[in-house]
């Protein structure tokens, strides 16, 4: 079955929808299978009240700018149909989730995440791996190499798209194996005689002296970083540690 995510975000008018801020445009990018579709949703709203000075210094969206968009209640239907059974992926959910939730409720409809089937908060997950360093979109940008140098302004589209491809530079590890065995599990069935992985006949190329020393400085940086062994530092060591009993 393959796997459909959303990546998404908002503008507002202020910080705190509990003040009556509103959304006043909505970014929404495609993933299937870890691939870029091409599709997307992008919707300015009017949001029949002032915008703030400092949401406005963020954004560049004035209330004359969006007097002729539609508002929120119009154009709900259209983003619920795009996210519909996705899983959404939001650098801090609870900021997005929490505007998109108020608006549901100023028109009777359930919580915007019910229309999902699961959300991923990409800044908890980019703290989680790298823990007391900077997980802002440009960090993130610039750490996974990702260029934002168009970015003057935050724009909701454009930080999805930046967020989109973050995010599958920032989880890429997680299906090195499905690549490399060529698919899912049905790829199984295309490996050769016994069933032998690696093939015996595949190429092996050592690492050299330079790419070893940056490998070794990797895991340090992940030691420093976690204050603990990196996975594969603590799995070598068990390798050379003797058999218990032995």
């Amino acid at each position: 079955m393959s796997l459909r995510q959303i990546v998404l975000d908002t503008e507002t008018t202020g910080l705190s929808p509990e003040d009556g801020h509103r959304v006043i445009e909505i970014g929404c990018v495609e993933i299937v299978d870890r691939r870029l579709t091409g599709r997307r949703l992008h919707l300015y709203m009017n949001p029949e009240r002032e915008i703030d000075q400092g949401a406005l210094e963020v954004h560049g969206l004035t209330l004359e700018r969006l007097s002729g968009e539609p508002r929120f209640a119009e154009v709900a239907d259209r983003i619920a149909e795009f996210v519909s059974g996705a899983e959404l992926l939001i650098h801090n959910a609870p900021f997005d989730l929490g505007f998109l939730d108020a608006e549901h409720r100023r028109l009777g409809r359930p919580p915007f995440e019910k229309l999902a089937v699961g959300v991923v908060d990409t800044l908890a997950l980019a703290r989680e791996l790298h823990p007391g360093r900077r997980n802002s979109l440009d960090a993130l940008c610039e750490r996974y190499a990702v260029s934002n140098a168009h970015r003057k302004l935050h724009g909701a589209l454009l930080d999805a798209e930046l967020l989109a491809d973050v995010y599958l530079a920032m989880t890429r590890g997680q299906d090195s194996l499905e690549i490399a065995l060529g698919g899912g599990a049905d790829a199984l069935d295309g490996i050769d005689g016994d069933g032998q992985w690696p093939p015996a006949d595949l190429p092996v190329l050592a690492a050299d002296e330079a790419e070893q020393a940056a490998h070794e400085a990797l895991l340090a940086d992940i030691a420093r970083e976690s204050k603990k062994p990196a996975l594969w530092t603590a799995l070598a060591l068990a390798r050379q540690s003797p058999q218990a009993g032995g």
